[in-house]
This record gives structure tokens, sequence and C-alpha cells, in this order.
């Protein structure tokens, strides 16, 4: 394969993993790192490393234009940044004493959870009262709808903050922003509207993403020939999602997108299982 090949099938695939990734607030991690070491055959330390840039690329797309739509609860997303962060740092540095084979089956078996969490019953109510804290930490808000502005408040402050911390150490550890978890704890635990969970876990991604991109671009574990394309790509992807999102009903793509990720987490798990990582 030449270089030039390469190149274009990486845009390629770095595109979907950013469109993906905006439309569902997963990020692009869980595309781009099967990509690189399935297809390409990558080092997934080099893969992570390349996921990372790719996820700060894909939140930076999309969390503006979220951003600027007023959908994104800003203070809710530096709050919770605090637990993403300090994880993210710890479980970078878990990932280069890891051994390659442990973290593809782990990446495996978050892939799988991450499929169910997205075909799991969406909270899209938004509550009337919250707890103590939300008030205190002025963190309840409200977006724009087709219907007006809708008001929401929150409610597992502490819940939401710890399954957060728990987040930031699986992105650092695998290079993936983590987004089914930080929806999770956002839209289950904190009972948060659906549409301001994803684009607030978009927005975080990126700071969650950089913080343990230090600790790899400091190991050495990423490539400028990898990392270009793929950031490129996920750009294009993230700013044609974030159009999208307001303009159709998800629930098709989420569907493939499901088995699609079902089967490459078994083929991770497979092949993390037999050594060939």
């Amino acid at each position: 394969m030449t270089i030039i090949t390469f190149t274009l099938i990486l845009l390629a695939g770095a595109y979907l993993a950013g469109l993906v990734g905006s439309l569902t607030g997963l990020g692009g991690g869980v595309v781009v790192i099967p990509l690189l070491t399935l297809v390409f055959h990558v080092d997934i330390r080099y893969a992570i490393g390349a996921a990372l840039l790719a996820s700060i690329a894909n939140s930076s797309g999309a969390a503006s234009a979220y951003i600027k739509e007023g959908i994104t609860n800003i203070r809710l997303g530096m709050f919770l940044e605090i637990a993403t962060t300090v994880g993210a740092v710890g479980g970078a540095i878990i990932a280069v004493y890891t051994p390659t084979n442990t973290i593809a089956i782990l990446f495996g078996a978050i892939l799988l959870f991450s499929a169910a969490m997205t075909l799991r019953k969406k909270n899209m109510e938004a509550l009337t009262e919250g707890s103590k804290l939300s008030y205190k930490l002025k963190l309840n808000s409200s977006y724009p709808t087709k219907d007006g502005e809708v008001e929401y408040k929150l409610k597992n402050v502490g819940a939401g903050f710890s399954i957060m911390t728990l987040a930031g150490v699986l992105s650092g550890l695998l290079g993936i922003g983590s987004g089914a978890l930080k929806v999770l704890a956002m839209d289950s635990a904190m009972h948060i509207p659906f549409k301001v969970s994803t684009t607030t876990s978009n927005f975080m991604i990126g700071v969650t993403a950089a913080a343990s991109a230090v600790v790899y671009l400091q190991r050495g574990y990423m490539d400028p020939g990898i990392a270009f394309p793929v950031m490129l790509g996920v750009l294009g992807g993230a700013f044609t999602g974030s159009k999208l999102l307001t303009r159709m009903d998800p629930k098709v793509l989420k569907y493939i997108f499901c088995v699609a990720i079902t089967f490459v987490a078994a083929e991770m798990i497979f092949n993390g299982y037999n050594h060939k990582f």
C-alpha cells in the first residue's frame, strides 16, 4: 500500500469517526483505534496517541457549534472536568506500563459497554426540582428547543462526579473520550436531558483527552504521519455531525453504529486474547 492510499483511507475512516462521535457523544476513538490496529496493524499505543488527538479535534469541532446554539452546559462541564482530568492523567500513566494485549481486551469490553449504553432508554424529561448542591454550585440551566427554552435541574451531583473520575481513567488508559460513561453520568445519574448530556460530553472530551495526550507525547507515542490525517478527518466529520444533530433523528444511525462496534469489540477481544497485538 502506498503512502497516499494509506492517508486517503485514514482520512475517510477518521471522517466517519468524527461524524459518529459528534452525533452520539462517544468521541472518535472508538472508530479510530480499531481502524489503525485491525486494518493497518499500527501499534496500539501509537493508535491511542492518534485517537487522543482525534478526540481533541472532534470535541473542538462539534463543541463550538453546540455552545453557540446554547445547548451545552459549560459550567457543569468545567466542574466535572476536575474529576475527568485527574483520572485521565492517572490512566495515561497506567497505560504506559500495561501490556498491549490487555489494553486491547479492555478496549473491546468498553466498546461493548458503549453499544449497550447507546441502545438504552434515554432521559428526555427535564427535572423541575434539583438537589441542594446543584443550586449551591449554580449547575442548573436551560436549553433551546423548537418549542422554546426548556429549564432543567440536576440531582446526584456527587455520584456524577465519581463516575466522571472513572471515565477519565479509561480515557487516559484506552485513548477514548469515554463519552458513554460521561453521558451515563449526566443522563442517568444526574437526570440531565439527553441532548444536553451528549453536547456537554462532547465539550468535555477534548479537555480530558488533552490531559492524557501530554503523557503520550512525552513518551513518544505520537506519529505525525498518522495523527495529522486522523485529526483532519475527525474535524471534518465533527463539523458535519454538529450540523446534522439538530435536524435528524439519530436512532437509525445508532443501531448501525451499535452493530458495527459490537463486531469490532469481538475482534479486539479475540486478537488481544490470542496475543496478536
